[in-house]
């Protein structure tokens, strides 16, 4: 086992060890950073290929779009699940 393995490991059990409502919001701040992440690099493909840095396929509008539905998700997505907390 290297010493990542066995860092990890460590993580997962640490983990569990956490309340589920520390979890669970844990868990939904990572996936609130996960999505302004995705939506920002999509601004700044579609950025790029707008600039002529990257072929232009009808790319910049599908992204923006990809970008505002990722956004549209997260606000609706995350929000909902609010009230399981504490049920992991």
């Amino acid at each position: 086992m290297t010493a990542r393995d066995e860092c990890d490991a460590m993580m997962r059990a640490e983990w569990s060890y956490l309340p589920d409502d520390v979890q669970l919001t844990l868990s939904r701040e990572a996936l609130k950073r996960a999505v302004a992440t995705l939506a920002q690099h999509a601004e700044l493909l579609a950025e790029e290929m707008e600039s002529g840095a990257l072929s232009d396929r009808g790319g910049p509008e599908a992204l923006r779009l990809f970008a505002a539905v990722v956004r549209a998700t997260q606000s609706s997505g995350l929000d909902a699940m609010a009230p399981v907390v504490g049920h992991a």
